[in-house]
């Protein structure tokens, strides 16, 4: 009798505390805040490292037939960088290109190739009709006459056509760049920062503005970038960007060892600066290295000399391949948010024109692929996981 009495008293407190859990779960998951709405899921923790290629160059190579390899086997460059690993695919934009490459046809016409092999698309609009860096910014020629507030209109419609038809086909792009290299501006002069007449960073910041409305318009989930072409000054000039409104998503910056120093240290240093002094991710968007000083073509390469090198990485396959794999890292590794990234500039820029061409690639040497069109192990480190 006395053990039964037992038993239904630890039954009794049993179920008295699986009642109080439940009472306390339902309370807790029915917890709404001041306004009665329940609590917004935390946001997920970005996992996502950018693997990212240029291939601007895909569409006019094209025309002449070149065939991309991974080793012996002939593959549609798309599908041959997604196989090593690549996830993102980093495409440049211009208004009125004079010979058609680049425009927003060519471009929409390989977007839809870009995500029918289940790649990112990464758009970057240079506000031009042609190339666009520190020390080149000009205006379509059709914008020549507009004043500020009409450009910055024209930024805004522009942009939102460009998203309107890239979405309307099925190719929204997932991250776009609001101007390419735009250390001092875009849109020159009105939007210019470092002039003679002084400095002036709200055009600029007024341009910019347009062009994000412009892209959350029409994609709210789209992801905003804004390039500093150059790693040195990146804190100073992204710290110049924080009125922004509304505001953009990822810090894009490059890093050229010829033209920003042969030290990826330092560039670790400054990616965790802007990541910690920002809470941005951080992204190489443009970087390259050579495989070998060697030429394909008769098109003069940007470089070809043994002192444009880091000394620990000599200008071999091994070497490309150790360069890229040490600067993966050293962003991979730098303090701050996880979700960085690297974009390898002109991976496909092979000498397509001919091994005579005086108007072919001068870039064949850093590009991803060897003379024989073949696949570099420098792919391979920028697609591992």
């Amino acid at each position: 009798m006395e053990r039964k009495t037992k038993l239904g008293s630890v039954i009794e407190f049993t179920l008295k505390m699986l009642f109080l859990l439940v009472l306390i779960g339902a309370d807790s998951s029915c917890k709404k805040d001041d306004d009665g709405n329940p609590p917004p899921p935390p946001p997920p923790t970005p996992d996502f490292f950018i693997r990212s290629v240029d291939l601007s160059f895909t569409p006019q190579i094209a025309a002449y037939n070149v065939t991309y390899y991974a080793g012996d086997t002939a593959k549609p460059i798309l599908q041959l960088v997604k196989d090593k690993g690549i996830n993102t695919i980093r495409v440049r934009l211009w208004y009125a290109p004079a010979d058609g490459h680049s425009s927003l046809s060519e471009v929409l016409d390989f977007a839809k190739q870009i995500k029918l092999a289940g790649l990112k698309f990464w758009l970057d609009i240079h506000y031009s009709d042609t190339w666009c860096d520190p020390a080149h910014q000009s205006k379509p020629a059709a914008w020549n006459s507009l004043n500020l507030d009409q450009l910055k209109d024209s930024v805004f419609a522009y942009t939102k056509n460009v998203m309107t038809t890239l979405s309307q086909n099925n190719v929204t792009p997932d991250y776009v760049q609001i101007g390419n290299e735009t250390n001092n501006g875009m849109l020159w002069p009105e939007g210019q920062i470092y002039s003679s007449s002084g400095t002036n960073w709200n055009n600029f910041i007024e341009l910019v503005e347009n062009g994000i409305a412009a892209v959350k318009e029409v994609s709210p989930s789209t992801a905003t970038i804004i390039h500093y072409a150059q790693y040195q000054g990146a804190d100073y000039y992204f710290g110049n960007l924080t009125t922004l409104t509304p505001d953009y998503d990822i810090m894009a910056i490059s890093y050229y060892p010829p033209w920003h120093g042969k030290s990826i240290d330092s560039v670790q240093m400054m990616v965790s600066t802007l990541a910690s002094q920002f809470g941005k991710p951080v992204v190489i968007a443009e970087t390259a290295y050579p495989w070998t000083l060697d030429w394909n073509d008769w098109t003069n390469n940007v470089v070809g000399l043994p002192d444009q090198l880091i000394p620990d990485y000599p200008a071999t396959p091994d070497g490309q391949a150790a360069y890229l794999s040490a600067l993966i890292s050293a962003v991979k590794s730098a303090a701050g948010t996880d979700n960085f990234g690297v974009s390898y500039w002109a991976a496909d820029w092979v000498a397509y024109k001919g091994t005579t061409a005086t108007d072919g690639s001068s870039w064949e040497n850093q590009a991803l692929f060897d003379f024989q069109i073949k696949a570099l192990p420098a792919l391979d480190s920028l697609g591992k996981k």
